[in-house]
């Protein structure tokens, strides 16, 4: 089978989003897509920052259900949870636009590429090692620049070919597209089951302190860093957050501080705010801690977390970046009903959360599975 090698270039370009000055921006009106939104193959519209409609934006920067975009603004590539070039499909049908620093492909030469088949090309590991390996910048921050990304090569099997690959691999994505439809289903159930308490139930004030025991994360030598699984996973802080629970991408072989199965991480800097689970013993850095309740009311603590922390930066200071101490994280006051209304609440929630933890298990073996066939399609090791 003969395939053809061109450059990205060849089949399609890539441009840079619109410069959107920071007075722009508000919490309401059209979503603007930032690096930041750019995570786990998807793109997330629940963070994103905002412009009004009657901003006027060229059309080539308004983004479309199955768009392909790419971060030109990010870590190098030791880091791969935030590695700059990482790609994913925006596959909403909400109306947004892309901000600067964020590259979204056009023009692709359907005679010659799919699509599917390009964002596949661009999904390998190998991909977006040699495209991270063209960086420039700070230790800090890695940029590329869209004639870097199309003058990376890539091979064209025939249309048919490329249609099958993509197709194989599509099958994968949407069974995972569709088990995340159902955990963001149960997550509203439970979030509207808590509201139901929240409303109809005689409330106290209590502080963090109170009601959870704190773990505050610090990060390990860099030397440590490792991408060998057989070691604890190390979160830093908020890259790594994705679904309800995190996944693993880096690991530590000298972990300091560390969050056990069950545990409510918080990130306390850059932003602060954002929440999730683990699943997993791991190692948390600086830009994390981990809540545990006193009481073992994990999961009312997690709603009573997430509803005062409703938008990111709601507390904290800093010139560069917002931050919280553990001194004014302990002071913070949440709502709370009896023992008895949270013990009733734990055990309904429980096995919500059960679902959806096996929902998330089954999309880490999904994506397992296919990452596994990925490059063996691509290079024409399988045959299609």
């Amino acid at each position: 089978m003969s395939w053809e090698k061109v450059k990205i270039g060849h089949i399609s370009k890539v441009i840079s989003g619109f410069a959107f000055k920071s007075k722009d921006f508000q919490p309401i009106g059209i979503p603007v897509i930032k690096i930041k939104n750019i995570k786990n193959e998807n793109i997330t519209l629940h963070e994103s920052d905002c412009v009004d409609s009657a901003i006027e934006v060229p059309i080539r920067f308004h983004l479309a259900n199955g768009d392909i975009l790419i971060s030109l603004t990010g870590s190098h590539i030791t880091l791969p949870s935030s590695v700059v070039g990482r790609v994913a499909r925006y596959r909403h049908d909400t109306n947004s636009y892309l901000n600067q620093r964020a590259g979204k492909f056009i023009n692709i030469d359907n005679e010659r590429c799919l699509k599917d088949y390009l964002f596949y090309f661009l999904l390998q590991q190998e991909t977006t090692t040699r495209i991270a390996l063209k960086a420039q910048g700070a230790a800090n921050q890695a940029n590329i620049s869209p004639s870097d990304v199309e003058g990376v090569e890539i091979n064209l099997p025939p249309l048919p070919t490329q249609r099958k690959i993509a197709s194989i691999l599509s099958a994968y994505d949407d069974l995972i597209e569709n088990n995340l439809k159902r955990i963001k289903l149960l997550e509203e159930q439970a979030f509207l089951k808590y509201k139901v308490i929240v409303s109809s139930e005689k409330l106290q004030e209590f502080t963090i302190e109170e009601l959870a025991n704190v773990v505050m994360g610090q990060s390990p030598t860099s030397d440590t860093y490792t991408d060998e699984s057989d070691n604890l996973p190390f979160h830093q802080g908020v890259t790594n957050f994705s679904n309800y629970f995190v996944t693993h991408k880096i690991y530590c072989r000298a972990p300091i501080k560390i969050a056990e199965p069950g545990d409510i991480l918080f990130s306390v800097r850059a932003p602060v705010g954002r929440i999730n689970f683990t699943t997993d013993r791991i190692c948390i850095g600086r830009g994390l801690c981990a809540f545990r309740s006193k009481k073992g009311f994990q999961n009312y603590l997690y709603h009573q977390l997430k509803e005062f922390f409703f938008a990111e930066d709601v507390i904290g200071n800093g010139a560069i970046f917002n931050a919280v101490t553990k001194v004014e994280l302990m002071k913070v006051k949440l709502k709370t009903p009896s023992d008895k209304i949270q013990k009733e609440f734990e055990i309904e929630a429980q096995q919500t959360y059960d679902l959806i933890l096996n929902l998330s298990k089954q999309n880490t073996k999904l994506r397992e599975a296919r990452d596994i066939l990925l490059p063996k399609l691509m290079n024409g090791q399988i045959e299609v």
